[in-house]
């Protein structure tokens, strides 16, 4: 059995593309991101899924792999695939944000952990969340639907040189501001509870000089913040599934879906 040297590049290029665009969003897609996923795994999953989606997708466009509109394909199916995963990943920044706030009024800013999604030092109250999110984000089959609507975006967005566009670019950076805004809405309610503490004791201070607040505020501001956290732990995760919802259609939308 002979091959020409055309049919090997046309091979290797309707295997190349989809993998490129399938291995970039694994490797901004919360979990399987993780520094604790070898590499290697994440590696494998991608030529799997690349195997298995191959006799599935539209013709593939003939683009010499080794030329310049082959490097600019390569630069729109890896763009693709980091903003999908991205895009999720700005929802777990969020969590982590609004842990930190909450952390940061309870006077647990000191007590730090490793994040293993990026390796980072961040409170042990925003490692909760970001560890509650991701159990029901998994409950939820929500990275399952991330990988179906990249392999329908295969039919959506075909491969070729033409990836998101500039109005795309900016609908994420537009978006990437829900860190802060929905961050900040997460923390509110346990934020403003603890500040009206703290003013309380403040007045307390103020009143009766020769009184040790430090002593008696800060068990009080930790007890409460606990306690703070158990009542509203439920009505964050219902907000959580309500900005992974807004981050999903905001996909759908770049992916022509």
């Amino acid at each position: 059995m002979n091959f020409t040297e055309a049919q090997l590049i046309e091979q290797v290029a309707s295997f190349l593309w989809p993998l490129l665009r399938i291995s970039a969003m694994f490797v901004t897609v919360p979990v399987f991101s993780l520094r604790a996923v070898p590499a290697r795994v994440r590696l494998m999953l991608s030529v799997a899924l690349t195997f298995v989606v191959m006799p599935l997708l539209p013709p593939v466009p003939a683009i010499e792999p080794f030329s310049l509109q082959g490097f600019w394909a390569a630069i729109a199916q890896v763009m693709i695939g980091l903003s999908t995963g991205f895009i999720v990943q700005l929802v777990f920044a969020a969590i982590t944000f609004a842990g930190q706030g909450v952390a940061l009024s309870m006077g647990l800013g000191f007590a730090s952990m490793v994040d293993p999604q990026n390796g980072q030092q961040v409170p042990v109250v925003a490692q909760f969340y970001v560890i509650t999110s991701t159990l029901v984000f998994l409950g939820l089959d929500a990275h399952l639907l991330l990988i179906n609507m990249l392999l329908d975006s295969f039919t959506s967005l075909p491969i070729g040189v033409d990836g998101l566009s500039k109005a795309d670019i900016w609908s994420i950076i537009a978006w990437s501001s829900r860190v802060f805004a929905d961050g900040l809405l997460l923390a509110m309610p346990i934020i403003v509870s603890l500040l009206l503490v703290n003013i309380s004791f403040g007045v307390a201070a103020r009143a009766a000089p020769q009184l040790n607040i430090f002593s008696v505020g800060f068990p009080v501001t930790l007890m409460l913040g606990i306690v703070l956290i158990w009542l509203t732990l439920p009505v964050l995760l219902e907000q959580f599934t309500g900005i992974l919802t807004s981050a999903y259609e905001l996909i759908g939308q770049l992916l022509r879906l």
